[in-house]
């Protein structure tokens, strides 16, 4: 079932879980994430980075269009950290039903010029546009960037911006960073913070940097209000180190079938992780009625 993020989230934000926005960088990853979901009853969201959508070509989207419009759980397809109208703009040309705009590092009120020039293009087309707030640190692990110094969401700011733009979700910064957090490096999430952020705005909320943050903190920023939360680097750190361990002691493997199954159970194990973290198991049924049965 292919939605916009609009459409997801509202019922995440009713429900009180959090749906996991997945980078897919692979058909292998994108495999793993519909086996998952399908078998936990998890909507989830297929998220592609502009590098990622480059490296996999406007027709990977295809497939991905393809088994959310085949499985009755509800699914996402978006566009992570779009930087420009033109990397947007081939997003929505593709299929994608959501698109990010991240104008986090530009100026405040040009941030809200270029982030409204999306809205006003995307919603006409039943796309919905993911905005950002605030900076998203950065471990210098991952292909996602983000800023050597966290600048934190002000929620004044995020009102007037939510208002001024009309984006249907918000990416906020409390102390999250991209990539898998080196040792000796600590993430802790302001949720003092999320809390006002959550009493200020409307929209959903979004928590960009989700991995390798402690369970607890985590876990937490869903009960606050947090309804969608971005996983990369955790469910490929987990397929390739499954990889290198398959060849290295199969040295003259060379066949796909046979390489990959393993590297994709083990990407599943982390995606199933996530997907009970986030209180994201077994919610389909909240897309099936429009009250929420009563859920453990």
């Amino acid at each position: 079932m292919l939605l916009n993020m609009k459409e997801m989230l509202k019922v995440a934000q009713e429900n009180k879980f959090a749906v996991p926005a997945f980078n897919i960088g692979s058909g292998q990853i994108l495999k793993a994430v519909i086996e998952s979901a399908n078998e936990k009853q998890a909507p989830v969201i297929l998220a592609i980075h502009p590098s990622e959508l480059a490296f996999l070509e406007d027709s990977f989207v295809a497939s991905c269009i393809e088994e959310a419009n085949k499985s009755r759980v509800p699914m996402v397809i978006h566009l992570d950290h779009g930087a420009t109208k033109e990397e947007v703009l081939r997003a929505i040309r593709c299929g994608f039903t959501s698109v990010m705009i991240d104008g986090s590092h530009l100026p405040y009120e040009e941030n809200v010029r270029v982030t409204k020039e999306v809205v006003d293009i995307a919603k006409p087309l039943n796309v919905s546009v993911e905005g950002e707030l605030g900076t998203i640190g950065t471990t210098g692990t991952s292909a996602e960037g983000g800023a050597n110094e966290i600048i934190y969401t002000d929620p004044k700011l995020a009102k007037d911006f939510v208002e001024k733009t009309g984006v249907d979700t918000l990416a906020i910064a409390i102390g999250t960073a991209h990539g898998i957090y080196p040792k000796g490096m600590k993430p802790e999430l302001k949720l003092d913070l999320l809390k006002e952020i959550r009493e200020t705005v409307d929209v959903p909320l979004v928590l960009h940097g989700g991995s390798s943050n402690p369970d607890k903190e985590i876990a937490e920023s869903v009960k606050l209000g947090v309804s969608k939360i971005n996983i990369s680097s955790d469910i490929k750190a987990a397929y390739y180190k499954k990889c290198r361990e398959v060849l290295e002691e199969n040295e003259g493997w060379y066949e796909p079938n046979a390489i990959y199954p393993a590297c994709i159970d083990a990407c599943k194990e982390v995606i199933e992780y996530k997907m009970d973290l986030f209180n994201d198991i077994d919610k389909v049924k909240c897309f099936e009625s429009e009250k929420c049965l009563e859920l453990a």
